[in-house]
């Protein structure tokens, strides 16, 4: 690392600095979130790169479960490159993150600069997500099951919203209780549907600058292929109707079949807008260590 340039966890006495370098400068990476990256000031793995006490970088990857993260932030001023603000964060980041074990780093490449950063630096592309939209459309058709009811979400039943959400997505894509926390005031409309066995699906919708978004729309796998997904979503389109709201988006991942049909049964059709997701495994240290005495013994044979 030059000796021009330092590197230090960022604190809550960084708010100012950061927000500024978010709304002023042109290359900016937010992860979309339910929290604002400056929200996590104070956790770990938050680092911004500085030059005689000004803030000229900032890169943040706090986790918010074991083994998983996502580059919540990543800008930088004008007046150095983002190839060498990045080199210079992400090597330090890298090396802190070994030290929590072996973890997976996530990112969604918004811009075109981001992606070939990320393309340059190892970073695996695993899939696309697909942008949908429903609009100027009838309410979707739809029917429960007997026994199954869709009512307003209240608080206290997000431990157990939690439980279906790890049950219905992977790893990567859940989202955890002090997330769904996060997430649960800025819905335009949040649903369960329940049996008398408790909560079997639910979404969340936030507004956007077209109407609304579905933000999450999960069923518990032991509940699938009843039509509680399509339910969920007519219930939804019922409601954002009677607040005036004529358009509703969603994202789904592009090798997901089932999600993309769901969505295209009920009027949903793609934009043609996708942004890849890329991948980068971040090896535990005890696994760097022993891979590069694996390699000085092949050396030495």
């Amino acid at each position: 690392m030059s000796s021009l340039f330092t590197i230090r966890p960022a604190t809550p006495k960084d708010h100012q600095d950061i927000a500024n370098l978010m709304f002023f400068e042109r290359h900016v990476h937010r992860h979309l979130d339910w929290r604002h990256p400056t929200d996590w000031l104070g956790s770990p793995l938050y680092w911004v790169l500085e030059r005689n006490a000004r803030i000229m970088a900032v890169l943040a990857c706090p986790q918010d479960q074991e083994a998983i993260t996502w580059i919540r932030l990543f800008a930088h001023v004008g007046q150095i490159s983002e190839q060498e603000s990045w080199e210079i964060l992400w090597g330090h980041a890298k090396e802190e993150l070994s030290q929590y074990g072996t973890v997976q780093v996530a990112a969604i490449g918004l811009q075109n600069w981001m992606k070939a950063l990320l393309q340059e630096n190892g970073f695996q592309n695993l899939e696309q997500i697909v942008m949908m939209t429903w609009g100027d459309k009838e309410t979707t058709n739809w029917n429960l099951p007997e026994g199954i009811h869709i009512r307003q979400m209240e608080e206290a039943d997000l431990p157990d919203v939690a439980l279906v959400d790890e049950a219905a997505f992977s790893p990567l894509w859940q989202n955890s209780l002090s997330m769904l926390r996060q997430a649960f005031p800025q819905a335009v409309v949040a649903t369960v549907a329940e049996s008398e066995d408790g909560i079997l699906g639910y979404q969340f919708s936030t507004a956007s600058p077209y109407g609304a978004h579905i933000a999450r729309l999960a069923t518990h796998p032991n509940a699938q292929r009843q039509g509680i997904a399509s339910a969920l979503i007519g219930d939804l389109t019922e409601k954002i109707k009677k607040q005036k709201i004529d358009q509703l988006s969603v994202n789904t991942q592009s090798n997901n079949d089932r999600s993309l049909a769901l969505y295209r049964k009920c009027g949903f059709t793609e934009t043609g807008e996708e942004y890849p997701l890329y991948t980068y495994e971040v090896k535990a240290q005890a696994e760097k260590k022993e891979s590069a005495q694996w390699d000085t013994v092949k050396m030495q044979s």
